[in-house]
This record gives C-alpha cells, sequence and structure tokens, in this order.
C-alpha cells in the first residue's frame, strides 16, 4: 500500500487480507503491520487480557519488541491503569487514553514512565473485539512521535476496520483452516459445532457439516427448499439469497453488505449467520474444493455476561477512578504504594478510597480484598 494507492484501494486490500486471516492464521502478522501503516501507528497488538487470573496474552503484534512485551507480562500488566477500566465500555467502541482518564494523569503514572514512553509511543487508541465473564480481547494502535496524538483522521480510521477485525476474530474462532487442506476441509467441517454451510452464489448447498443437518432436520431457523439454503423467515431469507450472489463477486462485494444476518427461529430464539466469500485470498482453496462461493456459519446469539470487575462498578456505582483505586488496593496493596504508580497524590488516593468504602458499605483494605474475590469466584457464597 504506497503512497500512490488510493484510500477505497487500500481499504479493499487490507479488508481482504484481514478476512483471510481468519482463515489463515499465519497472514495475522502482515496484516497487523498493514493496519499500522494504514492507521498509521508505531504499533498494533492483537491482544486478551483476563482480570480475574491477572493474565495476559498478545496474539499478533507489530513494533513492540519481544523484550518489552515479556516485561508487560511479567511486571506492567499490574500497573496499567487502563485496566480494568476498559471493559466497561462496549465493544466495537473506539476509545483513546482520553476516554479512561486525563492525558495528564496517565503521563503521571508508572506505567507510562516506565513502559511506555520508553519505547518512544506517545498515545494509543484500542477497540473491544469480544468481552466475557473472565476475559476481554482488543485490539491496540500506539502513535509514534512521528505521528503525533491521535487525531480525528486516526480514529476515522480505526472505524473504517475494526467491525472488520471484529467479524474475523469470530469467524475464526469458529473454524480454523490454516492448518486444513482443502481435500479435509469435510471432515473438518463436520468437528464444528457450529452449524456450517458451503454454498454456491445460488444458495445450493454443496457440503453441510454434522451440525448443519441437524439444523436443516429441525427446520426451525433454516431448511433446505431443494437443494437452496433457506432461512425461515421470507426477509431474512430474502438478504442471505442476496449476500450469496454479492460472495460470488469477491470480498468487496460482500464486505459492502456486510457478513453477519441475524436470524429467528419459530419459537422466537435468536440465531446469527455469518456470510464469508470463498473467492479471494486464501478462501480460493476451499472455494474451489467444493464448488462453492460463500461459507455460511449458524450459530445461536448468546447474552454475553458482565465482567465480574463490571458487575462491581455498576453494583456501586464506582466512578473509572475510584475503581483504579479498587484494583489497585487488591493488587498492590496500600495508599503509599499505590500513589506512585497512579501518578497521583495519596491525598487523591485517600479520597477515592474513602469513597469506595461509603459506596460499598465496607471500613477497611481488607473487606475491599473479600468484595472483589466474592464477585471473581463463582463458587462464592
Amino acid at each position: 500500500m504506497g503512497s500512490e494507492t488510493s484510500e477505497p484501494e487500500q481499504i479493499s486490500q487490507l479488508l481482504g487480507d484481514i478476512y483471510d486471516a481468519a482463515l489463515d492464521a499465519g497472514l495475522w502478522p502482515s496484516v497487523v503491520e498493514g493496519i499500522a501503516r494504514f492507521v498509521p501507528g508505531a504499533f498494533v497488538n492483537l491482544f486478551s487480557q483476563d482480570a480475574t487470573r491477572k493474565t495476559a496474552q498478545a496474539f499478533y503484534t507489530y513494533g513492540i519488541s519481544q523484550d518489552y512485551l515479556d516485561l508487560y507480562f511479567q511486571k506492567y500488566i499490574h500497573l496499567n491503569p487502563m485496566f480494568p477500566t476498559t471493559l466497561f465500555f462496549e465493544a466495537g467502541r473506539i476509545l483513546t487514553e482520553h476516554d479512561i482518564m486525563p492525558k495528564a494523569e496517565f503521563n503521571e503514572t508508572r506505567f507510562f514512565k516506565e513502559w511506555v514512553r520508553p519505547q518512544g509511543f506517545v498515545d494509543s487508541m484500542a477497540a473491544i473485539l469480544e468481552k466475557s465473564a473472565i476475559s476481554v480481547a482488543g485490539i491496540a494502535v500506539g502513535r509514534g512521535e512521528q505521528h503525533g496524538l491521535v487525531d480525528d483522521e486516526a480514529l476515522r480510521r480505526m472505524r473504517l476496520i475494526v467491525p472488520h477485525v471484529r467479524r474475523a476474530v469470530t469467524i475464526g474462532k469458529v473454524i480454523d483452516l490454516h492448518k486444513v487442506e482443502a481435500a479435509a476441509l469435510a471432515d473438518t467441517l463436520d468437528g464444528i459445532a457450529a452449524a456450517t454451510f458451503l454454498v454456491d452464489a445460488n444458495g445450493r448447498i454443496v457440503h453441510a457439516n454434522v451440525a448443519g443437518h441437524a439444523l436443516l432436520g429441525d427446520g426451525s431457523v433454516v431448511q433446505s427448499v431443494g437443494p437452496r439454503l433457506a432461512a425461515r423467515d421470507a426477509q431474512a431469507d430474502r438478504a442471505l439469497c442476496d449476500l450469496f450472489a454479492s460472495a460470488e463477486k469477491g470480498d468487496a462485494a460482500l464486505g459492502a453488505r456486510g457478513v453477519s444476518l441475524p436470524l429467528s427461529s419459530r419459537g422466537g430464539e435468536r440465531f446469527v449467520a455469518h456470510v464469508l466469500a470463498l473467492t479471494a485470498g486464501a478462501r480460493r482453496k476451499a472455494g474451489i474444493a467444493h464448488s462453492a462461493a460463500a461459507a455460511v456459519f449458524i450459530r445461536k446469539a448468546e447474552l454475553d455476561l458482565p465482567h465480574p470487575l463490571e458487575a462491581i462498578a455498576n453494583a456501586y456505582k464506582l466512578t473509572p477512578a475510584e475503581m483504579r483505586v479498587l484494583m489497585m488496593i487488591v493488587q498492590i496493596g496500600g495508599v503509599p504504594e499505590i500513589a506512585p504508580v497512579l501518578g497521583v497524590s495519596e491525598t487523591t488516593v485517600k479520597t477515592h478510597l474513602q469513597h469506595v468504602y461509603e459506596k460499598t458499605g465496607t471500613q477497611r483494605q481488607a473487606d475491599l480484598v473479600k468484595l472483589v474475590a466474592g464477585y471473581m469466584s463463582p463458587l462464592a457464597e
């Protein structure tokens, strides 16, 4: 993507690469590098972090050395003031440092002074891709001195790609094709829990896995009308047909129309269909092998459970600053230890801590540790 390439061409290429990476995980390193060039940024990190076990994983990273990644996992994961506050925002939203805490306050933290600034990073933004009851997955883009602070143009570009990264991550968890040759695809699909169909541009089913046949047999969500995969609801069926026709034209056409489609069962249960074109990039192998234009993954739409820390914040109406102090009490210790980590005075920490005591009905730090532990443990009474 050189400077002479237009933005629409850059986006088209990048989105194609993102969806190819959903099926061939070996392509993600080049994708995160492409995202860094497009936004632009000094680093990109596709990560997950678990507040319960205080662990993190960098799945695919560009622009951060292994030494600094190791330092983060060993030490600075406990000092990052952006976490767990980031968990309280909805998936898909683009967050800047300013959304979490004042920039001047963040720049006074140990995390910034000891881990961020030495790498030459000056600002960052991130988006939550998925949330569960115990962890969060996201993508972060950091800005170097050559890029300056996150501006409106960088945010606009980030918003263009995040929805597609979210879908690619979702699809990648449903099916992992990078270890599978096209000739062995049928056996692999049969091992997938989601109902999976390979269809041509007319919706004709050229392969269905075991879960797919079961869903067809039930007939409450989708059915086989002759050889064609059809949704039970007439309006959804028309949209499904349009997606199949678009899939034959490749990534750009399908991407413009969207790859997710809500479905409902006869009993009112909600399902979601993910439609992926098999006519471009690394997905050609699967399409050619089965004369298919698209892969369709249908799963029941599950309600996301709130993260335990989000439940605490909501239950006691704690502000982000109060949540930071609460978690530092649990992870680090007393007020003198917390203040330099957060880059604020001990008086400020004591003020926030007093508010936490009042809101939670506790009086001691030990009570706060028990409170958090109770929310974290599914066996707590």
